[in-house]
């Protein structure tokens, strides 16, 4: 699953472009995540369903390119690694940033 294998050389545009429409898609998805927030569904709820989908579209991804269940089996331990390991540097990452710019991000004033 080493994906820099497959990676094409890019110019350094791009590339930028990329990183760009990395981050807006993930952008969408969190207004979409906040769109679900209600009196009927806190933040907390909301994120659980965005991990399950999240896990749920994972394993979609993570079947392509695979013929027979058995050898997407024989992965399945491999994929909960390489996928457990992102969202584990994307978390840290994210609750470093947060951790940074708290005041910024909740509003909450001193």
């Amino acid at each position: 699953m080493n994906e820099q294998a497959n990676k094409p050389n890019l110019s350094p545009e791009e590339f930028q472009a990329q990183v760009n429409a990395f981050y807006e898609r993930a952008d969408a998805f969190i207004n979409l995540a906040n769109s679900q927030l209600s009196p009927k569904s806190h933040a907390g709820q909301v994120g659980s369903s965005l991990m399950y989908a999240s896990a749920r579209y994972s394993a979609s991804v993570a079947s392509i390119g695979f013929i027979k269940s058995s050898d997407f089996e024989k992965e399945k331990e491999e994929i909960i690694k390489f996928y457990t390991a992102q969202y584990q540097q994307m978390l840290s990452d994210n609750l470093d940033d947060y951790i940074k710019n708290f005041e910024k991000y909740t509003n909450i004033t001193k």
